[in-house]
């Protein structure tokens, strides 16, 4: 499924690392991998619209045209399992801001509670990036783009590694500016609100803890 605001990336190496991280048999070391490889992989098509302005450098041989990225860029992943995404989009961005969100799940409600938040009050970024690995109920991501959108944010994207069907028309319908950049979108959620058929907790399945 890819439109305007939905990109769903069909890409041979996107559906091997999305088998790497679906398998529950996958160790924590080669989860973290596939993950990192992915959101990098995502990352290339969530920028590829980035505004550049020309310069010229000079070569071992002579000078030559150049381009220079322009937008001031920040990263804001989700607490916990968004920081499994900082890294490889900052080896594309190292020059990007990195925002903290912290959101956890009410695991009796299914509902996110915000406990972290240090946005300052001034200078949004030119687009802010919102890294987490699962878009699910879309609550926490619905929260972190509203307090973006507060901030002033002109340029939301939302960057997941696997996004489920409702939690992502949820979110499209409260937010019709903001585009997404997901590996895999699945079509629904279990009595526990867990994206099915996903791939798990991803929180738990990149910091190797156990599940509650």
């Amino acid at each position: 499924m890819t439109n305007e605001r939905v990109h769903c990336i069909a890409h041979p190496l996107a559906a091997h690392h999305l088998r790497i991280i679906r398998d529950a048999s996958t160790p924590t070391w080669q989860f973290r991998s596939a993950v990192d490889r992915l959101a990098m992989l995502l990352g290339v098509y969530a920028t590829e619209d980035l505004k550049t302005r020309e310069t010229v450098v000079t070569t071992p041989l002579a000078k030559t045209a150049a381009q220079v990225l322009t937008d001031r860029i920040g990263l804001v992943p989700i607490l916990r399992a968004g920081l499994g995404l900082v890294d490889p989009l900052l080896q594309l961005l190292p020059e990007a801001e990195v925002w903290h969100l912290g959101l956890y799940r009410n695991e009796e409600t299914a509902t996110p509670v915000r406990y972290y938040d240090k946005l300052p009050a001034t200078s949004p970024v030119d687009i802010a990036l919102v890294l987490d690995p699962m878009l699910a109920t879309g609550g926490s991501v619905r929260l972190v783009v509203e307090r973006l959108a507060q901030w002033g944010v002109p340029d939301i994207r939302v960057v997941s590694v696997i996004a489920a069907q409702p939690g992502l028309d949820r979110v499209r319908g409260e937010f019709p500016q903001v585009r997404f950049f997901v590996g895999a979108i699945d079509p629904e959620l279990n009595a526990r609100q867990f994206i099915v058929p996903g791939l798990g907790d991803a929180g738990d399945r990149i910091f190797n803890t156990p599940s509650a």
